[in-house]
């Protein structure tokens, strides 16, 4: 899911006008490109200060750290109108899905994954990785609810594991593995989701079932 168009898009988001939301969609932005332009190593609050033109102690002052500064890009891309597409098909929504993604990890610099491997080394940056993942997943939610309607999945159809059956491929193939993008790797995912969605694969058992 769109962890990605938003994360492309960091800051994002609809914020208030005025000289602070300046200040933090500056500083936000040399965040995320000092972050896939030199990595998490050499990212430092006076770096980013220096970069985004802005004086340092407003930046200790308003993110304290490292930490502070990856946790606010990530609460940013999270602020935004993001939905998932409606194409009049579960196993079309998911690709749609699955070529955001697919678009967001595979560009050329990727903040996106620069954020995930970023994650493993800020507690402050994979709680927020974490809560923009819950929040995707919720947005995400009435791509499996239409699917009930309209029938082409059972009613109990439980939206997360369906979810990330569809997405995971993705992630496995192109951030675990390296692998080179597959155009056609969207729509195989999905389509093996959307498959085992209709046989029931996802719908939570009933006692005695």
């Amino acid at each position: 899911m769109d962890s990605t168009t938003p994360a492309t898009a960091l800051p994002g988001g609809t914020r208030p006008g005025g000289r602070s939301a300046r200040v933090r969609t500056q500083v936000l932005e040399a965040t995320g490109r000092l972050l896939v332009e030199q990595g998490y190593d050499a990212l430092t609050v006076d770096s980013v200060a220096e970069a985004a033109g802005v004086h340092r102690t407003t930046v200790y002052r308003r993110w304290r750290d490292v930490g502070g500064l990856l946790a606010d890009l990530l609460e940013a891309a999270a602020d935004d109108t993001w939905r998932p597409a409606d194409t009049g098909s579960l196993e079309g929504d998911l690709t749609a899905m699955n070529r955001e993604v697919l678009d967001a990890v595979s560009a050329e610099p990727s903040l996106t994954t620069a954020l995930i491997a970023a994650s493993f080394r800020s507690a402050e940056a994979a709680r927020a990785l974490r809560a923009f993942w819950e929040d995707r997943y919720a947005r995400s939610a009435e791509v499996v609810t239409r699917a009930v309607e309209r029938g082409e999945a059972p009613p109990g159809t439980a939206a997360r594991p369906l979810l990330i059956a569809a997405t995971a491929p993705l992630y496995q193939e192109l951030v675990l593995l390296a692998s080179p993008p597959d155009p056609s790797l969207p729509a195989t995912s999905a389509r093996a989701a959307a498959l085992a969605a209709r046989a029931g694969a996802f719908t939570t058992p009933t006692e005695g079932g």
